[in-house]
């Protein structure tokens, strides 16, 4: 279980064999690539033409008010089936898998920290990490290997060894919940990790231990790409995103630095809401 550059862990395959897509158009370095992604729920359109590409190793927040599609797009992104998409498509690692089922895009890499997880009793946190990196690396691993590798990601991201027996977030406080997230990131080795408002409900301590077991894995794994959703500045503060972009109406329709947050923080939602009214009233 040892790498290369001399730290344990376990190797991960890559993703399932499908046919490429035509990618020339996309940089060596992109990771994600989204291009004019409409989804609907039962009836209504939600996303409403969404464009983003994510480079290898780089952190991008997408910030906007409730109810604007965010965590729709999170969702589409991760194949939920009560979303249908209706055009564009998603291309990761080269391949398009706009119709790939959930487990698919897991197992190739893709890995989505939940807003609220769901505590599920009865399931110890290794027997689900056990199960999960059984899938993710094709092979059935002992619960020797799993605890070892637990153990040692534990020890860094400052975690009492007992989490390892509690029942999956039954009991848990909502920064327990957040963390134990982080954990199954380091342990899963994703290639691409989704943050659903991962900074939800957490006081300012409990933030920063979040933000500082990302950054953790981050220094293990410099090439693990973040999507971050958040409604709030406060965590971009520990964890510096390449990338801010606006999520409104169901598209994003402002991309920029890290400057963008502070705006945002600033003037807030409205403001851009109205500007874009009036635009929308002007071009009329």
């Amino acid at each position: 279980m040892h790498r290369s550059d001399g730290s344990r862990g376990l190797h991960y395959p890559h993703s399932a064999n499908l046919l490429d897509v035509d990618a020339e158009h996309l940089s060596t370095k992109t990771l994600l690539a989204i291009e004019g992604l409409h989804a609907k729920g039962d009836t209504q359109e939600i996303l409403r033409g969404v464009d983003l590409q994510v480079g290898s190793g780089e952190i991008h927040a997408i910030m906007g008010p409730n109810g604007s599609g965010k965590s729709t797009l999170v969702k589409v992104l991760l194949g939920n089936p009560a979303y249908t998409v209706t055009a564009g498509t998603i291309v990761y690692k080269g391949k398009d898998i706009t119709a790939w089922p959930t487990d698919e895009r897991a197992k190739a890499g893709i890995f989505m920290a939940h807003q609220d997880p769901e505590a599920i009793s009865g399931v110890p946190v290794i027997q689900l990490l056990r199960q999960a990196m059984s899938a993710r690396k094709q092979m059935d691993l002992s619960v020797l290997e799993v605890r070892v590798a637990m153990m040692e990601w534990m020890k860094r991201l400052d975690m009492d060894p007992s989490f390892a027996e509690r029942h999956l977030n039954e009991g848990f406080s909502g920064g327990e919940k957040k963390r134990n997230e982080i954990l199954q990131m380091a342990m899963l080795e994703p290639d691409l990790a989704i943050l659903d408002e991962t900074d939800s409900g957490l006081d300012v301590d409990a933030l920063k231990i979040v933000a500082r077991g990302i950054k953790t894995i981050r220094d293990s794994r410099p090439n693990l790409a973040v999507v971050l959703i958040t409604h709030y500045q406060r965590i971009l503060e520990e964890v510096t995103p390449d990338k801010v972009h606006l999520f409104i109406d169901g598209r994003i329709v402002s991309s920029d630095g890290p400057e963008l947050a502070a705006k945002l923080e600033q003037e807030g939602y409205e403001s851009w809401r109205n500007s874009l009214a009036l635009i929308g009233d002007t071009g009329a």
